[in-house]
């Protein structure tokens, strides 16, 4: 079986954004009580791996050294003057007590996932990582440091190639804009469009640049898109452009701000339907190169739907460590709620069918941007 780790403890829990800020890192210990109740860390190929903080060499592979001694700045009296210039402030990034050593632990937490699969895990998951939106001198989209892109970073370093493959609702822009430019990692986000979402990017056209051009695939979806459409799409762009990229290392960013709960975002994913696609991934991992595996690292993201996220994550790691899924959530398990607060089963009830012409301008939509990807990129990859 695959060997898997989850890379967790409490203290990735326990800082509070602000007081009404969606993001909830709250949500990570409710995934974690999920699956230990599910009793999903107990198999024999499982561990649990405790994070640690990044260092400032690791830092620095995503961002400057000015931009890190700006954060470590912010929770002095001297940080709150330089604030705005990179992106800090009320709103999406805004300045808490311990911010600095909260971001670290977070960050560093992917870096222990990418130490695991050096050895003998086949696949780690980081749920506190996935912050895909933080460029190099400024935070965005509640982002402070972009750990996919230092994972990334660090495994190029060692010659391998990476596949990213990211299924936020939201563009994984901060990861595209650190490599646009390079042949030695593909990027793909699927994403609902940025003419309806945040960041307002990530559309076909956006290919890659130089030596990068054809190595940056997006694939934008109308909003209320459900599984079925959803997963026609992944189908007919993900797996045919990984396989021919044949990674040594696949690293995914698992955002759950797909489900048709997230208060924040439009698309109309099941849980199911999202552990699902964490499912084809996991195919992908298993045979990426002519049949060979490849190692997996699975990082978080967004999810703002408390309940929504502790079903998601706890299925996707189940998943990853090839366990059964039981039909009925732990009676010891009690929901953190919001919109799935009375909700006992894994899955989710199907939601109600859109209208029949929003349900043909939903598909069209996937339509096209499966097309125009097509005509973009498999010419690249020599997919006929």
């Amino acid at each position: 079986m695959r060997q898997a780790a989850l890379i967790y403890s409490d203290d990735l829990a326990t800082h509070v954004l602000s007081d009404e800020h969606p993001m909830r890192p709250i949500r990570l210990s409710y995934m974690h009580e999920l699956a230990s109740a599910a009793g999903f860390l107990d198999a024999p190929n499982s561990r649990t791996v405790a994070p640690r903080p990044a260092s400032d060499e690791e830092l620095t592979l995503a961002h400057s050294a000015e931009y890190v001694e700006a954060v470590k700045q912010l929770g002095s009296s001297d940080g709150l003057g330089i604030a705005a210039r990179y992106g800090f402030g009320p709103g999406d990034n805004p300045i808490y007590p311990g911010i600095f050593g909260a971001q670290a632990l977070a960050a560093g937490s992917a870096m222990v996932a990418a130490e695991q699969i050096a050895g003998d895990v086949d696949v780690a998951f980081a749920p506190a990582g996935g912050l895909h939106h933080a460029m190099p001198g400024r935070a965005s989209g509640f982002c402070v440091f972009n750990d996919p892109v230092m994972v990334i970073r660090s495994l190029a370093a060692k010659g391998l190639r990476v596949a990213y493959v990211d299924i936020d609702c939201h563009h994984g822009d901060g990861v595209q804009h650190a490599f646009y430019d390079t042949d030695a990692v593909l990027t793909i986000s699927l994403h609902e469009s940025g003419q309806f979402l945040f960041p307002g990017t990530g559309f076909t056209n956006e290919t890659g640049a130089g030596a990068g051009d054809g190595f940056s695939a997006n694939l934008p979806l109308a909003p209320y898109t459900g599984d079925e459409d959803y997963a026609r799409a992944f189908d007919a762009i993900v797996p045919p452009l990984v396989r021919a990229f044949e990674p040594d290392v696949l690293v995914t960013q698992l955002g759950i701000d797909t489900h048709m709960l997230d208060p924040i975002t439009h698309l109309r994913l099941t849980a199911q339907g999202f552990a699902g696609t964490v499912a084809k991934l996991g195919a992908l991992a298993g045979d990426s190169r002519k049949g060979e595996s490849c190692k997996w690292i699975a990082l978080g993201g967004g999810g703002y739907d408390l309940g929504a996220v502790a079903r998601g994550w706890a299925m996707a790691y189940a998943v990853m460590s090839e366990q059964d899924i039981p039909d009925r959530i732990p009676e010891s398990f009690n929901s953190p709620g919001d919109s799935t607060r009375n909700q006992r089963e894994f899955a989710d009830p199907l939601p109600p069918e859109p209208e029949e012409a929003v349900r043909n301008q939903i598909s069209a939509f996937a339509d096209r941007s499966i097309e125009q990807l097509q005509a973009l990129l498999f010419p690249v990859f020599g997919i006929s």
